[in-house]
């Protein structure tokens, strides 16, 4: 199984809660309202920072994790048509595309 880990930032002008609630609540039912989300994708998780005594601020404002089967669910996923038209063009409307960070990696638990 591939995982892909999207580090993302919010777009200039964004307060942290206009961002977490445009990602949990409009674009997560947007990702998952497309058949090939559920034809292809074997998980998907958003996560948020929360605030921590102690800890620095985040590096990130949020991350997007997208588990595969293979490299070829992943082409299919992104090069579906409902991906280009319905589900892309929204990241950019709350996400710094420019300061996107991604990790592609195969996941061992430990634990």
């Amino acid at each position: 199984m591939i995982k892909f880990a999207f580090m993302i930032n919010r777009i200039d002008g964004m307060s942290s809660e206009e961002f977490v609630e445009h990602h949990r609540n409009r674009h997560v039912p947007l990702f998952t309202s497309i058949p090939e989300a559920r034809r292809y994708v074997k998980k998907y998780t958003v996560s948020h920072p929360v605030s921590a005594d102690g800890y620095p601020g985040p590096a990130y404002d949020g991350l997007t994790e997208i588990w595969f089967e293979s490299w070829g669910d992943h082409d299919a996923f992104f090069a579906s048509s409902n991906y280009k038209e319905l589900v892309n063009p929204d990241e950019s409307t709350f996400i710094d595309m420019d300061s996107v960070a991604v990790m592609v990696t195969e996941e061992m638990v430990v634990v």
